[in-house]
């Protein structure tokens, strides 16, 4: 019954075109079409993915973006250069979506193995103070003997989770994740804004390899060192002179291109309040996090190890009493040690300050290479470059300009958002 009903539409639909009489009488009476002299530029409509955030979780949508240029069949480069850009665009869409899995695992592993250990060595704790009431019995051997293999346990657990420090290998990926969808938003905006070159493919390939370099996958080998013996901020960015020699994104407005002598005397105000109060805190504040972090790495171990070793001794004439204490206080002390440590995630809270230095370090680079080009046409625009700075600082103009006009006596942090 459908098949009939189908093919009477069909026919229906297109009878005026198989009938020949009707089909050149509706020519004849068709209206005459003016030509236009109207042209319009060919625009294509690029497809392309961009991030959101939901609940944590990345969504990848498919938007569509107007190319408002006119396309030449000659300009290769320009072509060329479009490609280029794509094929990045993938590999940073992936590479975000790739962090954002790693550091939900990571973050999992870290809440894993603190309960895991937790309840290993508190078990073992029990066990030690059973194994002491009941000493020369079987069963209190065998509590002790299992005392001892579970301290052993949390040793050497204790001792890879230190190492690796999985809260702070969580806090690396969720920075990467929110940096390569913000690398993903700059070049979505070159792509809108202009005609893209073949300067703009190399600045966004070397951006990829700083964040690769800044923030690796891999857990062995290629990991970050955790106890670094020199505290520097995090760097996820190629370097600004080598970026300013090959790549001026947009043309100077004017002559001055929005810059003047108030706006760079300004500019140089910020920029010693960075480097004196915000860059030297958060380095400060590294060093003192990452040394907290290395007396509970040590800690940790060095209790559940003593313990192991204090509940062998359990049952002794001579030595009973204090291998007892020993089993079951450093039993406890270590589940202290690893709750802090680990639950506290002191890792990842050296990492974050680690990053909020190399945020205002970004910043004092950013400053510099604009203050040491000479001329204003080859700088970012100034209006927009200020405004970009009160944004980033999470200020206002007018607070900005009164914290500058204050250099010499102010002790305040140029930033607000962290």
């Amino acid at each position: 019954m459908s098949a009939s009903f189908t093919s009477s539409l069909l026919s229906s639909s297109f009878s005026p075109l198989c009938d020949p009489e009707r089909r050149f009488s509706a020519i004849l009476k068709a209206p005459k079409l003016r030509k236009s002299k109207l042209s319009f530029a060919k625009t294509p409509i690029v497809n392309m993915n961009e991030l959101y955030m939901k609940n944590g979780n990345l969504i990848q949508t498919d938007i569509q973006i107007e190319k408002r240029a006119v396309i030449d069949g000659d300009d290769d480069d320009f072509m060329d250069a479009i490609s280029k850009l794509y094929v990045i665009t993938e590999a940073v869409t992936d590479r975000a979506e790739m962090h954002a899995n790693v550091a939900e695992q990571r973050n999992s592993w870290n809440n894993l193995l603190v309960n895991s250990i937790n309840a290993i060595t508190l078990t073992a704790t029990t066990m030690a103070g059973l194994s002491a009431i009941s000493t020369g019995t079987a069963p209190g051997m065998a509590l002790k003997v299992s005392s001892t293999i579970l301290y052993s346990a949390a040793t050497g657990l204790l001792l890879l989770v230190n190492k690796i420090q999985p809260s702070q290998l969580a806090e690396e990926q969720r920075n990467a994740t929110r940096l390569f969808r913000q690398l993903y938003t700059l070049i979505q905006t070159t792509l809108a804004l202009r005609k893209p070159t073949p300067t703009d493919v190399e600045d966004a390939m070397e951006r990829v390899l700083a964040l690769d370099k800044a923030y690796p996958l891999p857990l062995l080998p290629g990991m970050l060192d955790k106890f670094p013996t020199t505290v520097e901020p995090a760097r996820w960015w190629p370097s600004f002179n080598l970026r300013r020699q090959k790549l001026h994104p947009l043309p100077a407005r004017d002559e001055k291109n929005g810059w003047s002598g108030k706006l760079e005397e300004e500019m140089r105000g910020i920029l010693e309040i960075l480097r004196r109060n915000d860059i030297a805190e958060y380095v400060r504040l590294s060093k003192l996090v990452l040394q907290v972090n290395k007396i509970f790495s040590v800690s940790g171990p060095l209790l559940t190890g003593l313990a192991a070793l204090g509940t062998s001794f359990i049952g002794s004439d001579s030595r009973g009493s204090w291998a007892m204490l020993i089993g079951i206080i450093g039993g406890a002390l270590a589940s202290i040690v690893n709750t802090v440590q680990h639950g506290g995630q002191v890792g990842m809270v050296f990492e974050m300050y680690r990053n909020c230095g190399g945020f205002y370090r970004l910043l004092e680079e950013s400053i510099e290479s604009n203050l040491q080009e000479r001329e204003p046409s080859k700088r970012d625009n100034g209006e927009l470059f200020e405004m970009k700075m009160t944004l980033e600082l999470g200020r206002s103009l007018q607070e900005l300009r009164n914290l500058a006009a204050a250099t010499s006596s102010v002790e305040e942090f140029a930033g607000k958002l962290f």
